[in-house]
């Protein structure tokens, strides 16, 4: 009898494991990490504009809205993905270098959806130099807002194009930083034009 009994145990607490996988909004689904393929969505194949809003990890309020007119890069993280934390300094570095060749054209926003705490989420911040804003999201309802373009798992970076539409979206790391500026520089208007 004591041998069943410790086998019953066993196997709870096995299944009591492999169902704590929802950290933050996963919905009991494993990590699964994404491939890195880069999805264009063509110019008439765009659905309507996205609608996404929350609050920041600095306690801000942040609405995608307010950003159109500019190309968005929205690039979904957490402090706890080794690939979030290897692509971050690029996202910074592209964030940079597209600020300073093309003013007020583009803006990044993070959303963090797995830091149990927005202090967290912060400091990763802070120590990686990131300085445009993070919607705080441990639930992950912000990615409902993107539709059938809803990432799975992070890291994962979509682009919006002027109008707010998702035009590009990539499940997985970044390839590299000369992918994202090509992605985003496409979306930008032709110079001269009004």
């Amino acid at each position: 009898m004591t041998l069943r009994v410790r086998a019953a145990a066993v196997l709870a607490a096995a299944l009591v494991l492999t169902g704590c996988s929802d950290v933050g909004g996963t919905e009991g689904v494993e990590y699964v990490a994404g491939d890195g393929q880069v999805i264009e969505v063509a110019a008439d194949d765009r659905a309507e504009p996205v609608e996404v809003s929350g609050t920041t990890v600095q306690d801000e309020p942040l609405d995608l809205a307010d950003l159109r007119g500019q190309v968005v890069v929205v690039n979904v993280w957490w402090s706890g993905c080794g690939p979030c934390r290897t692509e971050m300094p690029m996202l910074v570095e592209a964030e940079a270098e597209l600020a300073e060749d093309h003013p007020d054209q583009t803006a990044f926003v993070g959303i963090n959806i797995r830091d149990l705490a927005p202090e967290t989420a912060a400091a990763f911040e802070r120590d990686r130099g990131v300085d445009y804003p993070s919607l705080y999201d441990p639930g992950s309802k912000t990615l409902l807002g993107f539709g059938k373009y809803a990432p799975y798992a992070p890291p994962a970076t979509l682009i919006l194009d002027t109008e707010g539409r998702v035009a590009a979206l990539i499940n997985g790391p970044v390839p590299s930083k000369s992918t994202l500026l090509t992605l985003v520089e496409d979306l930008l208007p032709a110079e001269g034009a009004a």
